[in-house]
């Protein structure tokens, strides 16, 4: 199935039915007086996470939603029929956010989460309701009110509590491949994974986190080279990030400088992410002679100037594998019980995703409008030189 984290759609909820007017005529039964029914609400529009989806496919297919209208109010003081609710499904992790105005309307991270995302119309008033001792014979009813329309943006994270980050064929994939169940494509050629993975890392019984293979980055992701920063974002949801370095590239790069264009590029992404708890995990040590390994590995970290936790691993032989993943889990362990134990703490993680998600959404609109400005650009060279090539012909009478 294509992934899709991206989708713009509009919605409409259902007028509401129109009031009735109606009086009651029957044989023998003088001054019946009004029986015009309500008329019925409009459907609303609900949007509803569920673990089974796992992208936004759908909603690139069919891009608009219209609940259906309440029925009219009708003679005898029968009311209308109020119209279903009209609810979509989307993958847990979905942002939504208003497309006009930019607001955040909700974020469906738990399994079965609802958010209403247009109100139906409220049903018109019959004549019935206008009746009085002055007022024996009302002819006023009221229609129904029209249902919100809204244009939305779907944007989907995965939901993880580690990232892997890194260059492609740093071993993210074959990392997540010797440590969870998860099965992305590997290979002993050079290539790049194309859509996020996502892998859960069980180490005893009720006891697990979830671990996410993000696309590699390259030189200029941030200004869009390669696949660009389209899937940072994803990065925004975890709690820890893991880097990856390639200590024995196959070209002969220098695995130092192969970090720090990671690093740089993260921290011209988003800042906020930048400062998340970052691990350094040097992969592919069984490359290494074993007699220089120590010295080799300790020479990239001397001159990035790492100062947290570094891992030495080799996630094709899985040597050292089982270490880094018990030190991840009692770090999520650790933090998701810090939060539940202090509201505020909890606080600052929402607050610090929010601030995370806002940057991430910023970037990526600002290369949105940059690349839009430079086609337009391209196009009025375009037009100009057309009009240079122009010649006017003058004929003589």
């Amino acid at each position: 199935m294509k992934f899709v984290d991206e989708a713009v759609i509009k919605v409409a909820a259902g007028n509401g039915g129109s009031g009735c007017l109606s009086f009651r005529r029957e044989k023998y039964i003088p001054k019946g007086g009004p029986d015009g029914g309500d008329g019925g609400d409009g459907g609303s529009v609900f949007l509803k996470a569920d673990h089974s989806v796992n992208t936004l496919v759908d909603f690139r297919y069919v891009r608009n939603y219209r609940a259906n209208n309440g029925e009219p109010g009708r003679g005898g003081n029968c009311r209308g029929k109020s119209a279903e609710d009209l609810y979509l499904v989307v993958p847990v992790g979905t942002t939504v956010l208003d497309e006009e105005t930019g607001e955040v309307l909700g974020d469906l991270s738990t399994d079965g989460e609802v958010l209403k995302v247009a109100q139906g119309g409220f049903h018109g008033l019959g004549n019935t309701r206008f009746k009085s001792s002055t007022n024996r014979a009302p002819r006023q009813t009221t229609p129904g009110s029209e249902g919100e329309s809204r244009t939305l943006r779907l944007e989907l994270k995965v939901l993880a509590d580690v990232g892997l980050l890194g260059l492609p064929n740093a071993g993210k994939s074959t990392l997540i491949r010797a440590i969870s169940a998860a099965k992305p494509k590997v290979a002993d050629y050079p290539f790049t994974t194309l859509v996020p993975n996502l892998g859960v890392v069980s180490m005893q019984k009720h006891r697990s986190f979830v671990v996410a293979d993000i696309p590699g980055l390259v030189e200029g992701a941030a200004e869009g080279a390669g696949l660009g920063i389209r899937f940072l974002k994803h990065l925004t949801r975890n709690r820890l990030l893991l880097h990856l370095v390639d200590v024995a590239p196959l070209d002969g790069s220098d695995p130092v400088e192969a970090a720090e264009i990671i690093i740089n590029e993260l921290a011209e992404f988003s800042e906020t992410l930048y400062q998340r708890p970052r691990w350094l995990v040097l992969n592919k040590t069984d490359l290494i002679p074993e007699e220089e390994r120590e010295a080799h590995c300790q020479d990239i970290i001397d001159r990035l100037g790492w100062e947290g936790p570094v891992y030495q691993l080799s996630a094709l032989t899985k040597d050292n594998t089982e270490a880094l993943c018990w030190a991840i889990l009692e770090y999520v362990e650790t933090c998701k019980a810090e939060e539940s134990a202090d509201d505020e703490l909890m606080q600052r993680e929402i607050d610090t995703q929010k601030a995370m998600q806002a940057e991430a959404r910023e970037r990526i609109q600002g290369l949105a409008d940059a690349r839009r400005a430079a086609r337009k650009a391209a196009q009025d060279d375009d037009d100009e030189d057309d009009d240079d090539g122009d010649v006017e012909v003058v004929y003589q009478p």
